[in-house]
């Protein structure tokens, strides 16, 4: 069933946008920032978009899921917990996230990981962990398994 607001398909997030530091996004920073979110989740630049120590894209696999950075003076600080959230297809590419993650902790231990839980809320179980590098939003992934 739609939503009588939306009726060729429910909304969806497209992207996240946080400030950061232009240092951040020199030529050293931004390949630091794309090496990780690119080894551990797939992500991949938008080169087109890219603007020395002012803007990095992040395509989050496809084009249209973006993660915006963008140079300010007074970028973004927040709390550990404070984060953006996918939803991932099943346990295994959890999973794989996890093991990319602690693979690369193990070389550079800016890497902020909580490992893989589960909240076991009858009916559903959600499955998730929690990843942070350089930016200062932490990324929470999400496989939800339904009860037969």
């Amino acid at each position: 069933m739609t939503h009588p607001y939306y009726p060729s398909g429910n909304p969806r997030f497209n992207h996240v946008a946080m400030s950061v530091p232009a240092e951040l996004l020199d030529e050293t920073g931004r390949a630091e920032i794309l090496r990780f979110w690119n080894e551990v989740f797939g992500f991949a630049e938008m080169p087109t978009m890219t603007v020395d120590r002012q803007r990095l894209i992040l395509s989050c696999v496809h084009w249209d899921q973006f993660i915006f950075l963008i140079a300010d003076d007074d970028s973004m600080r927040c709390p550990r917990m404070d984060h953006f959230g996918l939803a991932v297809g099943s346990r295994a590419e959890l999973e794989g996230v996890a093991e990319r993650a602690k693979a690369f902790r193990a070389h550079d231990d800016r890497v902020d990981l909580i490992d893989l839980h589960v909240d076991d809320q009858g009916p559903i179980k959600i499955h998730s962990l929690y990843v942070k590098y350089l930016l200062p939003l932490m990324c929470e992934l999400q496989y939800w398994e339904f009860a037969q």
